[in-house]
């Protein structure tokens, strides 16, 4: 017999209260809002958020853009700040996908709009985040296999529970908002490298704030929208093998204390950055002179190898989706940042040829760590020079900043002060680092923006 999941959540995030979440899954909100704000300030700039703005050409609203003086309504807001949030795909990762730039905007805006708390705003990015982790648990196989962006597909739903619950619906209408997230739910991974991967992002978050306002005002949508033969989870699994049986327990199996956030320390899709600290782990200990190297081998699950589907590439979109590029950047550089992220640097001749010199081969022992999501059993990388040597790298199975090998709060700040500079944001940084830090203390949305104006 199929459950009621649908109601089921609708239920869970109409009853939700800032005083039921574990101490654990605070301190996790409060480094998901962090992350993500620093990292949409550093993606302000960039052509897919400047050029959605210049597309919608929004009216002043209730909601601040990008951190700045420009305003938009709350929906618009949510859709150009979630955008930005992911320009630069360097924002934080879990459940298959990137909860935070979905969640965080779309909370943000409609906070601002409703006046909303810390606490509300804390509150609303748990409902979210459980939602989306509750879906993704029923799924056995990787929805990158079929094409489908989790971030997408994933995100309208938990932005849709997060304003849900900002807006304090009642169970039936934030299931209503709920199924009404799910057919606004879209990305495929064949726009990765694209100014549309980051459009996904933004366009859940504004779905999120659509469907929470218009389930307010009594708009309708399937209560079985999740669990239906012809529902959510069955359009979108991969083969096929998902659940639709199990009940949500009477009192909520937390989720976010175990599967948590991975904070990026590199600017490119998550799927580079085991390798990344093993490379670079391997030239600091053997420092090399990249011209010397004739050959490298990357070990990686092969869900991986499909994501990174930019084996050539000529911009630095397309950049962050190659593992060529990302060995590249780190034997040439030294280091792979915003910095050499840029059309230039990838163009650049030493770069290209490098990149030719890259082999990436499939592992196909899965790591069973249940935050491993499809990453092999380690990452490993292999340098060949002219010389003859051959220089192994570490298994790498556990990535820096990731849930079991966390940034410390000194890492955090760096990253948070780094992104405003690169979005040319002329505020104190610390006020607001230290507000969102600290978040269910904050009175409400406005006040984070006064921090950033200080």
């Amino acid at each position: 017999m199929t459950a009621p999941l649908t109601r089921a959540l609708g239920r869970f995030v109409a009853e939700l209260r800032y005083e039921q979440i574990p101490a654990e899954a605070l301190s996790v909100i409060h480094m998901g809002f962090t992350d993500c704000v620093g990292v949409m300030i550093a993606g302000r700039n960039e052509p897919a958020p400047q050029k959605l703005k210049l597309a919608l050409a929004p009216a002043p609203g209730e909601a601040r853009l990008l951190f700045g003086e420009a305003s938009a309504s709350a929906p618009e807001a949510a859709w150009i700040n979630g955008t930005a949030a992911h320009a630069l795909d360097y924002d934080d990762v879990a459940l298959r996908g990137h909860p935070s730039t979905a969640l965080v905007p779309a909370i943000l805006a409609e906070a601002e709009a409703l006046g909303a708390t810390g606490r509300q705003m804390v509150t609303a990015y748990a409902a979210g985040y459980e939602t989306w982790a509750e879906l993704v648990s029923r799924e056995v196989d990787q929805h990158h296999t079929k094409g489908w962006h989790p971030t997408g597909i994933f995100g309208a739903i938990a932005a849709s529970a997060a304003c849900a619950s900002l807006r304090g619906l009642d169970a039936e209408q934030a299931a209503h908002a709920i199924a009404l997230g799910a057919s606004q739910s879209a990305g495929l991974t064949a726009n990765f490298g694209t100014m549309t991967k980051p459009f996904h992002a933004g366009r859940a978050a504004h779905s999120g704030v659509m469907a929470a306002r218009l389930a307010a005002l009594g708009f309708t949508a399937a209560l079985d929208a999740l669990e239906h033969p012809q529902g959510f989870l069955a359009a979108v699994s991969p083969a096929g093998r998902f659940d639709v049986e199990s009940p949500l327990q009477g009192a909520w199996k937390w989720r976010m204390p175990k599967s948590r956030l991975s904070v990026k320390k590199y600017p490119m899709c998550f799927a580079t950055h085991r390798a990344l600290d093993g490379v670079l782990d391997l030239l600091k200990a053997t420092p090399l002179d990249a011209r010397r190297i004739r050959r490298v081998t990357v070990s990686i699950s092969a869900r991986n190898i499909k994501i990174l589907r930019n084996h050539s590439p000529q911009t630095g979109l397309e950049a962050k989706f190659s593992m060529q590029f990302a060995m590249a950047a780190a034997l040439i550089a030294g280091r792979a940042t915003l910095a050499e992220l840029s059309d230039d640097f990838v163009r650049r001749t030493d770069v290209q040829e490098m990149m030719r010199r890259v082999t990436v081969e499939p592992e196909e022992r899965l790591d069973p760590n249940p935050n491993a999501n499809g990453y092999a059993i380690y990452d490993l990388v292999t340098l060949e020079t002219e010389d003859g040597r051959r220089l192994v790298g570490e298994q790498i199975n556990q990535v820096r900043g990731g849930p079991d090998k966390p940034l410390s709060r000194d890492e955090l700040w760096t990253k948070f002060e780094g992104c405003l500079q690169a979005g040319a944001l002329q505020v104190p940084a610390r006020p607001l680092f230290d507000a969102l830090m600290a978040l269910d203390t904050c009175p409400n949305a406005k006040q984070l923006h006064r921090q950033a104006a200080r």
